[in-house]
């Protein structure tokens, strides 16, 4: 079977165009109305299933190679991936967030207790030095698309955990799009409780499902 893309609905979405200032920080924000309003676009077109390589049926790859980025073929793509790849294992060694490589994806894995409070969107100051590292490696390595996921456990309503993973997901798209990585390049989705990697039953496994993951997927052109 086929990996189903998930897509941003509009390829040329403007972050910037959302965006707030942090009263607390004094940085450009995604206000909370923008953000949700992103989701919204990027979760009414999505069909299901985790995004695999960014082909012609991304409405972002029409966009970036039509903005001039161009796309990768061939031997490249895997010696491109490899090169992301190395340059982030060597930004984000001893953080806390796991660098995992299926395939010719990139899945950065950001765990709740260095990325946010509890019951909080707000980023913790130690997690946004790692997230402006990451936003650096991903502005010189543009021939990819970023997926970024906000996840909780099962504590609590199914709505709030929607909304609680929503926000952080759009609070960590903010601070990478603020480093310079071209907007159009982003889907940005809460999935709430939905997708677990450890059971919900203890603690420990309601501590790994808690969590921000980027998603990177090379551009083919």
């Amino acid at each position: 079977m086929k990996s189903k893309i998930l897509i941003a609905g509009l390829a040329a979405l403007s972050l910037s165009a959302c965006t707030s200032i942090n009263p607390y920080t004094g940085d450009s924000q995604l206000s909370n109305t923008a953000g949700g309003a992103i989701v919204g676009a990027g979760g009414g077109a999505v069909v299901g299933g985790l995004i695999g390589v960014a082909t012609g049926n991304d409405p972002r790859v029409t966009a970036l190679i039509g903005a001039g980025f161009g796309g990768l073929t061939g031997a490249a793509i895997g010696k491109y991936m490899d090169q992301q790849e190395a340059e982030l294992r060597a930004q984000l060694q001893g953080t806390g967030v796991s660098v995992t490589r299926v395939g010719q994806q990139i899945i950065l894995n950001m765990p709740s207790n260095i990325t946010f409070g509890v019951d909080s969107a707000m980023i913790q100051p130690q997690f946004r030095e790692t997230l402006v590292a990451v936003g650096l490696v991903l502005k010189k390595f543009n021939k990819t698309v970023v997926d970024v996921y906000g996840h909780t456990d099962s504590s609590g309503s199914d709505s709030y955990n929607l909304e609680l993973s929503q926000k952080r997901a759009t609070a960590v798209a903010t601070v990478l799009a603020n480093q310079g990585v071209d907007q159009r390049r982003f889907y940005i989705t809460g999935k709430g409780e939905e997708d677990p990697i450890a059971s919900n039953a203890t603690e420990a496994g309601r501590q790994q499902n808690r969590r921000v993951e980027i998603q990177l997927s090379p551009i083919q052109g």
